[in-house]
């Protein structure tokens, strides 16, 4: 009876999150002339509607959701609440991916494809590096995590100097890298769309061996669990989600680490029901940033990720306090 309250609520929030953020924008618009234009106007609300408000509502979704679901599963596969996609430098490698493949031209359909290249390409860097000496702690995931985004963030910076095609976008692209949802279209958001619903069916499918994790790796191992396997495919399906929700909204943090964590107390440690939760809950709470980025200094408009890195530092910091962990 709770989980299906909490589903209720969680189905509920997305749904009055993405109407507030149809209906409130940095130009006024009457509802009357919002439910107009999603019915179909051909007048200039009609085309901020349709092609603008709308797109970006169900990309902050889809981000929102997929970074949502990276976490629950990079924090049962650590077996700790401070990994996400973020800290971890997944994010990272697909920004550094999502950017070369536009410095090189590639198509809007590419990209995606390219971001999960490099997500891929920093996670298993990243759990190479924490596995070092056979015990991987959340000390070196982190440190490994951060190195690993210096490094491409500087990677970034040449290819953003010394790109005549992306000097030209320079402000829309570090806007883009900040965190801020950016739709080009709607085949865009097709493919986005695709890649994330792929994703999250492989995680769905792994949910009861990450659980098998909880207890160990020996228990997970004499429980009939590949772990070199499971390992893999679950750094491959956080990859693949990364990667889609990088090319459309850039470094967006700490969702990834605030909503699983939130969940768990709504919810228990299960991962596929946890999943299942993640994509309302992670969908809603970015839907509401974008919405939070577009409106508070209207008519400026901040990138999303400046909103969750706000709330989701401070919250990152009482998780490390509460671990009663020391970084030397």
């Amino acid at each position: 009876m709770r989980t299906t309250a909490v589903f209720a609520l969680l189905a509920a929030a997305l749904v009055v999150s993405a109407a507030a953020a149809i209906f409130v924008g940095a130009v006024a618009i009457g509802p009357g002339d919002v439910l107009a234009a999603l019915a179909g106007s051909g007048d200039t609300n009609g085309t901020i509607i349709r092609e603008l408000r709308l797109p970006r509502v169900l990309g902050a979704a889809l981000v929102g959701g997929a970074l949502a679901g990276s976490g629950v599963l990079l924090q049962g596969l650590l077996r700790n609440p401070l990994a996400d996609p973020f800290v971890t430098g997944t994010q990272a490698g697909a920004s550094l991916g999502a950017v070369i493949a536009v410095a090189l031209g590639a198509s809007a359909l590419v990209v995606p494809l390219a971001s999960f290249a490099g997500a891929m390409l920093a996670i298993g860097l990243v759990w190479r590096l924490a596995r070092l000496g056979g015990r991987t702690t959340v000390l070196t995931v982190l440190l490994a995590g951060v190195v690993l985004t210096s490094f491409a963030g500087a990677v970034i910076t040449l290819v953003l100097i010394s790109s005549d095609r992306l000097s030209l976008r320079l402000r829309a692209v570090l806007g883009w890298l900040q965190g801020g949802v950016s739709v080009i279209g709607w085949s865009e958001l097709a493919v986005a769309a695709i890649i994330i619903g792929i994703g999250m069916g492989m995680a769905l499918l792994l949910a009861p061996r990450i659980d098998a994790y909880a207890f160990g790796e020996e228990t997970a191992a004499a429980l009939g669990i590949d772990l070199d396997r499971t390992t893999g495919a679950v750094l491959a399906t956080t990859a693949l989600l990364t990667g889609a929700a990088v090319a459309i909204a850039g470094l967006v943090g700490f969702v990834g680490l605030v909503v699983p964590h939130a969940l768990r107390f709504l919810l228990g440690a299960t991962h596929r029901r946890l999943l299942v939760a993640s994509l309302p809950a992670g969908a809603a709470v970015l839907v509401l940033a974008d919405l939070g980025a577009r409106t508070l200094l209207a008519p400026a408009e901040l990138p999303a990720g400046v909103i969750t890195g706000l709330v989701g530092a401070p919250f990152f910091l009482m998780l490390l306090v509460r671990s009663r962990r020391v970084i030397v």
